[in-house]
């Protein structure tokens, strides 16, 4: 009996404890509760040593306020360090302002409350006291190669303007400021910021060009590690989220080697520039053209044709153009009001834009093959162009000259001139009582005999048709049959339906931008579904091209297709022309026309 009492106590103690570790295990994974307290590195220093004062979270927070250090001066600091990682499923999640101190007299000192905003919430540290006696002769809180590492390394985020105008050009440049005491070895974005409400183009830096600068009134070497140009598409306040990177640091340990050469110990760093924040202007409403299309920087426009005297049938080139600084493939643009007596083909987009790190610049053009089909004078009216300089803060409007087309030889326009005199001479009609004479009647006329159903082809044809149809309703039913358990062959049977479907609604939207692109979008998507037999949520940029170049397809044909991804995304934050829009539908009927020849 005493054994088997043994046995169920033994049994009760395994699922208590199992209950217990179920616990532990839930409020481990619990990441709800938010944590700010403050870490010292000791309780007791002497009046020569260094304290260093870590305020750490365990979520991301804003408007850190550091308490004042009485009795302390600030040696180094602000140092913030990020660390973020993935156990098990788990998030773990911490982030760190450190200071460097040092005592000021002897005494006991209170660190007073530091306060940090979470998720909308204010958290604040509980005070720590510091005793601090007299200077010892060895201190003992000699840095950390950490510590050293956090006071000389730091990642800026440089903005151009904090306040530009809609559409206006800003640079934010990402530097690394090393301090001259310590060394990297390596260096590796950990996450890159998204640019939300910015239309953004990275500019590629080709090698580390390490320069001397100052940081904070102290000599430190720098290197710039990104460079994005950023157009704002929406006015108010945006955010631009944090750019972090891991560092491999160097760091002297004040020995030497056999040689006198100096000991390093190496450590890895997480550290991140700070969340920015853009107030962006609405353009002005005062001084508006009624025209006015979006155009934001510094721009000539012109107006011009290839010649200005021809015959009847032959062509011209006439050519809008824009040339400047801005935002050059942002807005659309004007349209030339030409003749109806003139043929005039869809334009031909000319796109000459190069990106640097102060913005766009260089030319857009459209242009325009002209066919005069009668002879006369042809006036090309003026066109009018406007845009806001952010550098006067005005809106500026260019007018371009009046052109006229004069045909020499060919046919002259009977119906109208372009005079506009497009009156036309009607005559009366008059009989002359003879003009059906032409018109012969038939005497002889046979009447039509009976015909009789009953016995005849047509009976016997209606006889056996139920007979001929039992072998064809076989043969459909199978087939039928054959094609309802081909599940796959549905699918892309439907997938490919949806395309057609989608590419036929976004023909029928041209001109409505939005629903264009939305339509376009769709019916690209349907259509790798449909090829490559891949689901909605696998759709990628990077996984179409990988999944495209396994299918063998030519370069050209992956980049084309990209682009016209590119293209309706960008369409909801950038003017789009109809021209634009007709050549994108083009496009994309020859990029799926061109790949499906290749799968």
């Amino acid at each position: 009996m005493r054994k088997i009492g043994n046995i169920l106590m033994l049994k009760r103690c395994f699922v208590i404890l199992s209950l217990l570790c179920f616990v532990f295990s839930l409020k481990a994974q619990d990441g709800g509760a938010v944590t700010f307290e403050i870490k010292v590195s000791k309780p007791k220093l002497g009046l020569n040593e260094r304290l260093r004062v870590d305020f750490t979270m365990n979520k991301d927070g804003d408007n850190f306020n550091p308490p004042n250090f009485n009795g302390f001066r600030v040696l180094m600091g602000p140092s913030q360090s990020i660390s973020s990682s993935w156990v098990n499923g788990v998030r773990s999640f911490s982030k760190t302002y450190s200071y460097t101190l040092a005592p000021t007299a002897k005494g006991k000192f209170t660190i007073q409350q530091a306060t940090i905003v979470i998720s909308g919430k204010t958290y604040k540290s509980i005070p720590k006291t510091i005793t601090v006696t007299s200077a010892v002769d060895k201190p003992s809180d000699q840095m950390t190669v950490d510590d050293i590492a956090d006071d000389n390394l730091h990642l800026i985020a440089e903005v151009s303007k904090a306040s530009p105008y809609l559409n206006e050009a800003i640079s934010v440049v990402y530097k690394l400021y090393v301090s001259p005491s310590i060394r990297i070895s390596n260096y590796r974005p950990l996450d890159n910021p998204k640019y939300n409400n910015f239309w953004s183009q990275d500019i590629q830096i080709s090698r580390a060009n390490w320069q001397n600068g100052t940081y904070k009134g102290k000599p430190y070497r720098y290197v710039p590690l990104k460079r994005v140009v950023l157009y704002p598409q929406k006015s108010g306040k945006l955010n631009i989220e944090p750019f972090s990177i891991e560092v491999t640091v160097d760091v002297p340990i004040n020995k030497r080697d056999f040689f006198g050469r100096p000991l390093y110990s190496q450590t890895n760093k997480n550290i991140a520039a700070g969340k920015r924040t853009i107030t962006v202007k609405e353009l002005p409403l005062a001084g508006r053209p009624s025209d006015f299309g979006g155009a934001v920087g510094d721009f000539d426009f012109s107006v011009t044709a290839s010649k200005t005297e021809l015959n009847a049938s032959e062509s011209l080139q006439a050519k809008v153009e824009i040339s400047g600084k801005g935002n050059l493939k942002l807005f659309q643009l004007p349209e030339p009001n030409l003749p109806s007596s003139l043929e005039v083909y869809d334009p031909e987009f000319v796109e000459g834009v190069r990106t640097t790190i102060s913005g766009m610049q260089g030319k857009v053009s459209n242009q325009y093959t002209i066919v005069p089909e009668f002879k006369g004078k042809y006036p090309i009216p003026p066109i009018s162009f406007s845009y806001f300089n952010p550098k006067t803060e005005e809106y500026v409007t260019i007018d371009s000259d009046e052109i006229i087309i004069n045909v020499l030889n060919g046919p002259t326009n009977s119906n109208s001139n372009v005079s506009g005199n497009n009156s036309v001479s009607k005559q009366a009609v008059v009989s002359t009582g003879n003009q059906f004479n032409f018109i012969k009647l038939t005497p002889n006329l046979k009447a039509i005999g009976d015909n009789y159903f009953f016995g005849s082809l047509l009976f016997f044809l209606w006889l056996l048709l139920p007979l001929l149809l039992i072998p064809i309703t076989i043969v459909v039913l199978k087939k039928r049959n054959a094609m309802a358990s081909d599940v796959i062959g549905n699918k892309i049977k439907k997938a490919n339906k949806l395309a057609r479907k989608f590419l036929s609604k976004a023909k029928k939207e041209l001109g409505n931008k939005d629903s264009f692109y939305v339509a376009l979008e769709k019916a690209l998507h349907n259509y790798l579904k449909a090829k490559l037999k891949i689901e909605t949520f696998e759709f990628s940029k990077e996984k179409i091209s990988s999944l495209l170049s396994e299918k063998q397809i030519d370069d050209a044909q992956i980049n084309a297709f990209i682009n016209l991804l590119k293209n309706c995304e960008m369409a909801r934050y950038s003017p789009f022309s109809d021209v634009q829009m007709n050549q994108d539908y083009d496009s994309a009927s020859d990029v799926i026309s061109l790949i499906d020849k290749q799968l």
